[in-house]
């Protein structure tokens, strides 16, 4: 049960991923002014699963063993890194929703320079937080 959960939760954590770093980029690179603001309430949701998920996996592994996953070193840089990715993420693409139409076009680019950079190096510290761990 311990894997099948761990692997449903991956699952549903690596869609986030690809969320945040594909919406990220066609809104970056190819969308229309007009659509950014459907494609931000996605890269938030797809924030929120990220972080939700994040935490399913402490939660877990908490539920099994009685204690957090016993990371150090470069993991919990790591993990540092994704959690602020995360927040930072939601909180752009949040703000992007409410402010869309008042935003000039370089800060609209470079909201969605940050959406996706920060989806780049979140699934980036994702790759160091597994085989650190």
């Amino acid at each position: 049960m311990q894997s099948f959960l761990y692997a449903l939760i991956q699952s549903i954590h690596n869609i986030g991923a690809v969320v945040i770093v594909g919406v990220g980029a066609y809104g970056l690179f190819f969308a229309h002014q007009n659509t950014r603001r459907v494609l931000a309430v996605v890269q938030a949701l797809g924030w929120s699963i990220q972080g939700l998920t994040g935490a399913a996996f402490g939660a877990t592994t908490f539920y099994f063993y009685h204690q957090l996953p016993d990371i150090h070193g470069v993991a919990i840089l790591a993990l540092l890194i994704k959690i602020s990715c995360v927040v930072s993420g939601f909180v752009i693409s949040a703000l992007y929703v409410l402010l869309c139409s008042r935003l000039s076009p370089e800060i609209s680019k470079f909201a969605w320079s940050m959406m996706f950079g920060l989806g780049v190096i979140a699934i980036s510290s994702a790759a160091f937080l597994r085989w650190y761990s």
